[in-house]
């Protein structure tokens, strides 16, 4: 009797206590680029509500299945899906919408029901992340979806975030996670970097030693090179499995992957383990300190090109993505010049020096072209740090411009794809506020939300042909001073939604006031899920 009274009066005060239902206002992050409210009277979703996709679609059934789990945890609504055309009180999910852009998507919301049209099942999966962002989070019994119809496209087709795991290891599940915060906010490129100085966190079959020796390091330098040493040892690695489970994973949320293995500098996690790729031929160790080490691969080595043509391929044969990014950023040439066999390939391939390039980086320049051949071969594209445009670009090569954004611009005039990332605006590793006192070590800087929410990434310099070459943009995560995922997470968040915006929306469009509005609800969803977010702009 007792546990019946108890049970009815639960019961009694989930009924009493629990909202009826939450009110939707479409204020999302990113805004979409259309929004027309219309007369009359909405849709409600209700416990009786169906999600509808069409029948033999594998991407459809999934993104079904996405909906249904983030309704959800949003809610506590769980709907049922099933293959079906139309229906009554129901979320159809369907393809079709005539766009030149393949993840734009059309959302109409009618007494009838929800309709999510997209170019492809990826613009439906946008369309589904715009959706779920407008559904505020509480256990309701009813979500109340006024009349709209919703017209959006990316302003972007490379929507990037690199994560550095080199510096510190991420486990797998982490990475999901990141690739969970990606989607969040319409992020459709995950930046993979996997090797440095400080560890190789990649399975290559071939060179076992790679990851046997390479992943560890004995101990991590405290602070910004202090002498001081914590004394525990630091590794880990991803086997080619569990990579491709990564990219599986991502490419179920439509976020391709973009692997990078950093070449011909960033290297003593590769030449620990074979010193005989090294001019000096070591001995070399795992770098325990930050910072740029003047040993890097020898290019007057033949087997430094058997190498890097084998750990290429492998690399192409775990992920399937259209680009592979060789690095190419701040490698020194102090050893090359004091190097025989670097200056006798100098010398057998005729480099010379003249006013704008020295004969050294005339052979970093074969090298990364040497790269690009590789990767061209197996039909896919080379992307590298602006670099790379030091002695001469790579005929095909698409440039990532880190040192602000004259390299992408000098880039496009060259008729070369651009993919804007300059360390000013987009480094993530940077403080978030000048009250630096407050926070944990960064390696410096200062790019607040604001900061990172007016970042134009097209250069007024450049005429309508240039302008069509800057076709990306993306931010980036080093983690020299990022012990861990948790940390991670403080760094970008909420930083990647003022990113996303800058990546999908049109630039006329932004308004940094009606942002900090729409924040809090996407903040929301942060606790949600338990992020760890700074709390600058928003609490």
């Amino acid at each position: 009797m007792k546990k019946t009274v108890l049970l009815f009066a639960a019961m009694f005060c989930i009924a009493v206590f629990q909202p009826k239902a939450s009110n939707v206002d479409y204020q999302v992050i990113p805004m979409p680029e259309r929004i027309d409210i219309q007369k009359g009277e909405g849709f409600v979703i209700s416990k009786s509500t169906k999600i509808l996709y069409t029948a033999g679609n594998e991407k459809m059934k999934r993104n079904a299945a996405f909906l249904t789990d983030y309704l959800k945890e949003n809610t506590g609504i769980l709907l049922k899906s099933k293959a079906a055309k139309s229906g009554g009180n129901a979320i159809l999910l369907k393809t079709g919408l005539v766009s030149k852009n393949s993840e734009a998507y059309e959302i109409e919301v009618s007494p009838k029901g929800i309709v999510i049209t997209g170019a492809s099942e990826a613009g439906v999966f946008y369309g589904i992340q715009t959706l779920r962002k407008s559904i505020p989070v509480a256990k309701v019994q009813k979500v109340k979806m006024p009349a709209v119809k919703i017209s959006d496209a990316p302003a972007f087709a490379y929507r990037g975030m690199m994560l550095d795991v080199s510096r510190h290891f991420c486990t797998v599940d982490s990475v999901k996670r990141w690739i969970d915060m990606l989607a969040l906010h319409n992020v459709n490129t995950f930046h993979w970097h996997l090797t440095e100085d400080q560890g190789w966190r990649i399975e290559i079959k071939k060179y076992p030693r790679l990851t046997e020796i390479g992943s560890k390091r004995t101990e991590t330098v405290i602070g910004r090179n202090t002498g001081k040493y914590d004394g525990k040892p630091h590794g880990g690695f991803y086997t080619q499995a569990e990579a491709r489970e990564i990219v599986a994973y991502a490419a179920e949320r439509y976020i391709n992957v973009i692997p990078e293995i950093d070449m011909p500098g960033h290297m003593l996690g590769a030449l620990a383990s074979y010193p005989e790729l090294g001019c000096t031929g070591g001995p070399y160790q795992v770098w325990r300190q930050w910072g740029v080490s003047d040993d890097v691969l020898c290019m007057g080595n033949d087997k430094t090109f058997e190498f890097i043509t084998d750990v290429l391929n492998e690399i192409m044969d775990i992920f399937p993505s259209k680009y592979i990014h060789i690095g190419g950023d701040e490698c020194p040439k102090t050893n090359w010049k004091k190097c025989e066999k670097c200056q006798a390939r100098i010398t057998s391939l005729g480099l010379k020096a003249d006013e704008h390039h020295s004969a050294e980086e005339r052979l970093q320049s074969y090298f990364i072209s040497y790269a690009e051949k590789v990767v061209n071969k197996k039909g896919r594209r080379m992307i590298g740090w602006d670099e790379i445009l030091e002695g001469g670009l790579a005929p095909d090569a698409t440039v990532m411009s880190w040192r602000g954004m004259s390299g992408g611009i000098a880039a496009a005039k060259m008729d070369h794809d651009v993919i804007m990332t300059p360390n000013s605006h987009l480094y993530f590793d940077h403080y978030q506020t000048k009250e630096t006192k407050t926070e944990p070590l960064a390696i410096g800087g200062n790019s607040p939300v604001e900061k990172v929410y007016n970042f134009d990434p097209i250069p007024g310099e450049l005429n309508a042909a240039q302008r069509s070459r800057i076709v990306g943009v993306q931010a980036n995560l080093w983690t020299e001073y990022v012990p861990n995922f948790r940390h991670a997470e403080y760094m970008v968040l909420p930083r990647m939604a003022a990113l996303c915006e800058v990546q999908w929306s049109l630039a006329y469009k932004k308004d940094y006031e009606n942002f900090l509005k729409r924040l809090p609800t996407l903040v929301e969803v942060y606790k949600l899920y338990n992020y760890n977010y700074a709390k600058h702009v928003v609490k």
